[in-house]
């Protein structure tokens, strides 16, 4: 099937050109939103088109950079081509590309890091400034030129709102019974005209099947037949499949007390090897239709649909191996009735999160003995990928689980530190930190007795008594015990790695 057929509106069939065409129509200095999260439901052809052009002009000595707005991470064939090209001027919200994550750490390329839920508010807010123009892939256009969104909503909707111009990417590679998956929700609003989000339980349906789009926008249709990034499952490593067995065991012991209903609570999950370990867990246990209020569709999740273990999913995108996408393929009426893929203003939202209970697991990169915790810088400056939605759900959930492997670098780094030299999340919004050593509840505990937990059950055995000389010598400095430091070493673990490669 062409993707000329799936353009049943006769205006904008008018509107069919090449790629080379379309990106021509992007001008030096644009702001632009493009469509895609976490490799999923972006432009694929425009793009790559696009750093061809630029690479002309800057052949020519002509200097070309524009900014551009996603939902999330894209692909090589977005982020990749473009930063190789020095294309790119300025990115948010988020980014996982190593050519663009080396511009940012250049500093040749200005990064703005913000929280997913917060984008579309900014946008619509003025806070960004203005958006020239938006390239959307969708899986179809309809009669009356509403757009069949694709495996990614993002900030689709947004998008196409705020841009002055819109081309669209139809893409024959998605599959044509996505249609039906989506939930579009127009009922948003800024302050002081915000109503309540009427969704109770992530299998609510609040929206419509479909994106609006305004005809006299567009200015451009391409034809795309391109599969969207995916890579390869892992299957978890030994550390992984430890860390998933501790919060496992942690979910047993909040059923027994009470905290926790025999379904848990609505599960989000970050995309990674230990994510997908613990989903593999869930799988293996005795759990029947869990739920899930998430940011993505891993292979993990396919598999617990599949068998039972969760009966609904609401996200915002997929981010699946090619054996999970040929799955989903196969199976889509099946899976259809069971996902549901939302905007991403809704799908992070946290009066959703707040609401629904979510329990919150997500990656770190090194968290302080007093349990906060440093998600996106490598020692201090340089950016890795971003906040993404962590701080959506973690602020906002009714458990905030943060994950890592004890050490990193070959032991080389601690994950557990005297102080984080970046910090995203806060000790007030992380309630569990969990390593291959162990888990620590920090629920109901102060500074110190965290930092007692921390060290104790999540440190690795090479830091653990060191970190305890720090402590106990923070404590008899006399300079304060409610959050004891010393100043003079807090960052010392960072300094001696930057100067030896070890801490």
């Amino acid at each position: 099937m062409s993707a000329s057929s799936r353009i049943r509106n006769p205006e904008l069939l008018q509107r069919l050109m090449s790629a080379e065409a379309a990106a021509a129509l992007i001008p030096n200095g644009a702001v632009v939103g493009m469509s895609g999260f976490t490799g999923a439901g972006y432009p694929k052809a425009i793009p790559t088109a696009l750093a061809h052009r630029i690479r002309d002009l800057n052949g020519q000595g002509e200097k070309f950079r524009i900014s551009i707005w996603t939902g999330a991470s894209t692909a090589p064939e977005l982020d990749g081509v473009l930063a190789e090209v020095d294309g790119i001027e300025m990115r948010l919200p988020f980014q996982s590309d190593p050519i663009c994550r080396q511009r940012i750490n250049d500093g040749r390329m200005d990064y703005i890091d913000i929280h997913l839920s917060e984008v579309s508010q900014y946008a619509w807010a003025g806070f960004l400034g203005k958006l020239d123009l938006a390239v959307i892939e969708v899986a179809g256009i309809l009669e009356d030129g509403r757009l069949i969104p694709s495996s990614a909503v993002g900030n689709n909707k947004t998008w196409i709102e705020q841009a002055d111009k819109i081309i669209i990417e139809v893409n024959d590679k998605q599959n044509a019974k996505l249609e039906g998956m989506h939930d579009i929700y127009y009922g948003t609003a800024l302050p002081p005209n915000r109503k309540p989000i009427m969704i109770t339980s992530p299998a609510d349906r609040i929206g419509e099947q479909y994106l609006h789009c305004p005809l006299d926008k567009v200015i451009g249709v391409v034809e795309t037949s391109a599969a969207d990034r995916n890579s390869p499952f892992t299957p978890p490593d030994e550390v992984s499949k430890r860390i998933a067995g501790h919060i496992l065991e942690f979910f047993e012991r909040e059923i027994a007390a009470g905290r926790l209903p025999k379904e848990l609570l609505p599960i989000q999950s970050g995309v990674g090897n230990i994510p997908n370990a613990v989903l593999e867990g869930l799988d293996a246990g005795p759990y029947k239709n869990l739920t899930a209020f998430t940011e993505v569709i891993q292979d993990g999740m396919l598999k617990m649909l599949k068998s039972g273990t969760l009966g609904v999913a609401s996200a915002t995108a997929f981010s699946l191996s090619p054996v999970a996408i040929e799955e989903l393929n196969n199976n889509i009426d099946f899976y259809r009735e069971r996902i549901i893929l939302r905007q991403q203003d809704i799908s992070n939202h946290p009066e959703l999160a707040r609401r629904l209970g979510v329990i919150a697991m997500n990656g770190l990169i090194e968290a302080d003995i007093y349990g906060n915790v440093n998600s996106t810088h490598i020692m201090g400056s340089r950016m890795m990928n971003g906040i993404g939605g962590s701080g959506d759900f973690a602020r906002n959930g009714y458990l905030s689980i943060f994950v890592t492997p004890s050490t990193a670098k070959n032991g080389s780094i601690s994950a557990i530190v005297p102080m984080v030299s970046h910090v995203d999340h806060t000790e007030h919004d992380v309630k569990i930190i969990v390593t291959e050593q162990g888990l620590a509840d920090l629920r109901g505990l102060s500074p110190r007795q965290r930092a007692h937990k921390i060290i104790q059950n999540c440190a690795h055995p090479a830091y653990r008594e060191r970190l305890m000389d720090y402590f106990e010598r923070a404590c008899a400095s006399g300079r304060g015990m409610h959050t004891p430091h010393l100043l003079g070493e807090a960052l010392s673990w960072h300094q001696r790695y930057e100067e030896n490669g070890q801490m």
